[in-house]
């Protein structure tokens, strides 16, 4: 058995992304870094390790137990790599999430001309609600 596999094969494996190639262009999206450096697909990681990986605005961080080639079942993942993610970060993930919309009914189409302008409206007022803060 190998004593050190590429990151991406990594996580992949323990199941931090769905496929190898999400997990590549994470790498290559400066998502993921080895002991707190930007890792690039094929840098090798090995047992010890520190691994981040910035999911949206989660930074989760795990450390690396055991190598391994294969992907696994989520309970096995637990043996491979150790989470070590902050609770304020996994807090993160739960938080809600503040959107505007103009509500409409199902249905109803699109808006017309006059219905539009009252939603711009509406939105001019409370964007400029902010700025006046």
């Amino acid at each position: 058995m190998a004593d050190s596999v590429r990151v991406d094969k990594y996580i992949w494996a323990i199941r931090l992304f769905k496929t190898r190639s999400e997990a590549t262009d994470a790498c290559k999206g400066n998502k993921v870094k080895v002991g707190g450096q930007p890792a690039k697909p094929s840098r090798e990681v090995k047992s010890g390790d520190t691994i981040e990986v910035r999911k949206g605005a989660v930074v989760m961080t795990y450390k690396v137990k055991a190598i391994l080639e294969n992907r696994v079942g989520a309970k096995l993942v637990p043996e491979y790599a150790e989470n070590l993610t902050p609770e304020d970060e996994l807090a993160k993930m739960h938080a809600p999430v503040e959107t505007f919309f103009v509500r409409r009914d199902r249905g109803a189409g699109r808006p017309t001309k006059k219905e539009r302008r009252e939603m711009d409206s509406l939105w001019e007022s409370i964007s400029f609600d902010d700025e006046d803060e």
